[in-house]
């Protein structure tokens, strides 16, 4: 879905296929185009927009991206691997915005090849960063420093946030199979805590749930009372996991980035965030 200055923009198409659009633009006025991935295919729609919008006189400030397409695609194995968040961003450059916030997308490569860009959440006005909405998850659920922990599934995701959010911590470690691809054992990494204690597990994106389902499952191993996930972009695939009817997690935080399928009890999206914009 692709909103301007607050509106979705509705979308026809003629019998082939193609897109009819319109849009009324009114000369020398800033537009805030926001972006809430649903399909690849909304780029192009993106693209004619923005094209309309500068050619009819209009100022693009901001474009809010909460989930960046292609993000998981920060580098190539081999020389035939076609690098499309780098063609992505190249596309988006294009079009000159003044300012574009992505939620904590997989790695810094975005940040790097994007014009402009910021790590943020744009919510209602408000500009967060994800650090801030980790913190506002711990004041909320009461975790205390002296018994309970944060859980990074892996080195990348503990790389983000040790030494930047001041709280004890765990580190995840899979293993998987290469042949099947499918995680064998898990194992964790620092000084465990006296159990019983609590945990969130803090992470960038989810698709099933698997490997959140084995260290959730390990926690408990280890002594956990309490679990809760919080992943920035949560795939409505979730919902086909067996993560989300374990009774492993008291609650699925996450934002509204790409989670669009009905809202079921144990998730929860993180809209109105009762805070003042911080910066880590």
């Amino acid at each position: 879905m692709i909103r301007i200055n607050n509106t979705s923009q509705p979308i026809e198409h003629f019998p082939a296929g193609e897109q009819r659009l319109t849009l009324t633009v009114q000369p020398g006025t800033a537009h805030t185009v926001e972006w809430l991935y649903e399909r690849e295919d909304e780029l192009v729609t993106l693209l004619y927009l923005c094209h309309h919008i500068k050619t009819k006189g209009g100022i693009l400030s901001i474009l809010n991206i909460p989930y960046l397409p292609n993000a998981r695609m920060d580098r190539t194995q081999t020389t035939d691997d076609v690098f499309t968040l780098k063609h992505f961003c190249q596309l988006i450059n294009t079009l000159g915005f003044a300012t574009i916030y992505v939620n904590n997308p997989h790695s810094d490569v975005a940040l790097a090849l994007l014009n402009n860009a910021e790590d943020a959440y744009l919510t209602n006005g408000q500009r967060l960063h994800n650090n801030a909405i980790i913190c506002h998850l711990i004041t909320r659920l009461n975790l205390n420093p002296a018994q309970d922990i944060l859980f990074y599934p892996d080195q990348g995701c503990a790389k983000k946030y040790e030494g930047v959010i001041p709280f004890p911590y765990l580190i995840g470690h899979k293993h998987r199979n290469r042949q099947t691809g499918k995680i064998e054992s898990y194992d964790t990494l620092g000084p465990l805590p006296q159990p019983p204690f609590n945990a969130l597990i803090v992470d960038d994106i989810c698709s099933y749930g698997t490997t959140f389902f084995h260290a959730a499952t390990k926690l408990k191993t280890l002594g956990a009372d309490r679990i809760w996930l919080y992943v920035t972009h949560c795939e409505n695939t979730i919902l086909k996991g067996k993560l989300i009817s374990s009774g492993l997690t008291e609650k699925i935080f996450t934002t509204r980035s790409i989670f669009t399928a009905p809202c079921p009890q144990s998730i929860e999206i993180l809209e109105n965030i009762s805070m003042k914009e911080q910066t880590p």
